[in-house]
């Protein structure tokens, strides 16, 4: 085993290499090693012309994560799944510095498998009718990326896209501990992320892997069983040379139900103990709680935001008869929020992130609860780019396009946006200036006549009113009580919408500040 420090660990990288990094939104991301990165970059102007690839984002919607390498110059190019959680990465795609594409986050994970394996890439139907289809703009987010590099293939008279395999130069990972050998344990991190992929595919490409650690332990301390790496496949060891760059996740420096070893209430904190307030979080997050009745015990996703809060709703409200798992790998228990979003407190079982992909792309899930950021009037949801910012698909081409049930979470309008709940009715205190369903989103990260034409249930919640699709048109199923119709939703459309001949209204329990369901 070779240790060796972050600023070492920096001057490996060479210009024009392509690099990739472990990690998942607020956590097991090797921070010490990526600032070193940084500073070097900073100080010297080297490494220069790298490729990014990376699956899950990796970050604090700030500078730490992947945002370490958001300078002009550092980079040449970037793979990405999320880009949320790294924005300097987006605000470089939004400029036209860097050569920018997104890709399903599941596709990517399972990409680090077919580098390992000496595949030419991966072939899979995700993808197909979005941005992501060269039909469309093949993943490609600004006009200074031009490279076609997925593909629209036939196998068998069905369409796929092609995915095709790079070279990895380097992989950074972040593991708990490492021994004298250079095995790698995960015992404190909430999940295993893409560690043994990743290493796989370094190596086989004749890179190299560097893995940042909190603990060096002796030769044998690590159980076999308990090995993520092999020592076979890692060729330098950084300890982490300041406590915050191996907090377990961005939030928080330790929490022992994320890996198991405590079973607690809620997440541990305080504040998760006594129920949320009803604010407008709260009302879209009941109302979607009541789409988890319909199903015997679903297997369920929830998205980043305001969706990964519809766990703990359904539990305040005493119901527990569903598996929550996040795309991360944990299944079973309470996801957390950001930023500690991809661990999950009292989780039943813990896989990793491209098996859990596995899982989903092949029908797994029943029923998941995603973001809203805009909507149009055939369906279409856009939550990956707008005019100013990249957020990216992470993971939701891959859940939206395999799920039984899509359940999309997210205000009407935006940007001033106030409501008041209160004996069963809502009040629009203050309207929000920016309308959200449009004539056509501006990027199509699901497209809602596709999705909906091969038999998936699709529903879009807000706080005052509830869309589905009905021949493959936007279509106002149900209405908040209290809330005018004409004033408070369709005049703020920002395209018609047909009203539904058996418009519905929304469930009063809803809008009262009490428990929904008698126990």
């Amino acid at each position: 085993m070779n240790r060796i420090t972050c600023a070492q660990a920096a001057q490996l990288l060479q210009d024009g290499w392509t690099i990739s990094t472990s990690g998942f939104t607020g956590s097991g991301h090797a921070e010490g090693v990526s600032a070193a990165v940084e500073k070097r970059f900073l100080e010297t102007g080297r490494p220069r012309g790298l490729t990014l690839v990376y699956a899950a984002g990796q970050g604090d919607r700030a500078t730490r994560g992947t945002g370490r390498y958001g300078h002009e110059g550092l980079l040449k190019r970037i793979i990405g799944g999320h880009w949320g959680a790294a924005p300097r990465l987006g605000a470089l795609a939004v400029a036209n510095r860097v050569e920018a594409y997104n890709w399903p986050q599941g596709v990517i994970a399972q990409l680090y498998r077919a580098i390992a394996g000496g595949k030419p890439g991966v072939v899979s139907p995700i993808g197909l009718h979005t941005f992501i289809d060269p039909r469309h703009d093949g993943g490609k987010l600004n006009r200074v990326t031009t490279e076609e590099l997925v593909e629209l293939i036939t196998l068998r008279g069905r369409e796929y896209l092609f995915y095709p395999s790079m070279p990895i130069h380097c992989a950074i990972l972040r593991a708990t501990s490492a021994d004298a050998d250079g095995n790698l344990g995960m015992e404190e991190e909430p999940h295993f992320n893409d560690v043994l992929p990743l290493a796989q595919a370094a190596h086989n490409s004749g890179g190299i892997v560097i893995a940042q650690v909190k603990h060096l332990k002796a030769k044998g301390a690590i159980h076999p069983m308990q090995v993520k790496v092999p020592g076979i496949l890692v060729d330098y060891v950084v300890v982490a040379e300041n406590a915050e760059d191996h907090w377990q996740t961005y939030g928080e420096a330790f929490n022992p139900a994320y890996t198991g070893d405590l079973r607690i209430q809620g997440r541990g904190q305080p504040a998760s103990l006594a129920p949320a307030p009803l604010d407008l979080r709260k009302i879209i997050q009941r109302r979607a709680v009541f789409e988890l009745l319909k199903w015997k015990k679903p297997i369920v996703n929830l998205g980043v935001g305001m969706p990964s809060g519809v766990g703990e709703v359904a539990r305040e409200e005493g119901l527990d008869d569903f598996v929550m798992t996040v795309e991360s790998g944990p299944i079973g228990g309470i996801p957390a929020s950001f930023p500690s979003f991809g661990a999950s407190a009292n989780p039943d079982a813990i896989i990793s992130h491209a098996e859990q992909f596995d899982f989903y792309d092949g029908g797994g899930l029943d029923l998941t609860f995603l973001g809203l950021a805009q909507m149009d009037v055939e369906g279409n949801v856009n939550v990956s780019k707008f005019s100013e910012r990249v957020a990216g698909v992470g993971g939701f081409v891959n859940i939206t396009q395999t799920a039984s049930e899509v359940v999309f979470m997210g205000s009407l309008t935006a940007k001033g946006l106030e409501v008041r709940a209160a004996d069963g009715h809502l009040a629009i205190v203050r309207e929000g200036m920016v309308k959200k369903v449009l004539s056509r989103v501006e990027h199509l990260s699901f497209n809602g006549p596709y999705t909906a034409g091969r038999g998936t249930r699709v529903l879009y919640i807000t706080e005052r009113a509830v869309f589905d699709l009905r021949d493959g048109r936007l279509t106002l199923a149900e209405i908040a009580p209290g809330a005018d119709l004409a004033r408070d939703v369709l005049a703020q459309l920002g395209a018609p919408v047909p009203v539904a001949p058996d418009l519905k209204q929304m469930d009063a329990r809803i809008f009262r500040d009490a428990p929904m369901f008698a126990n």
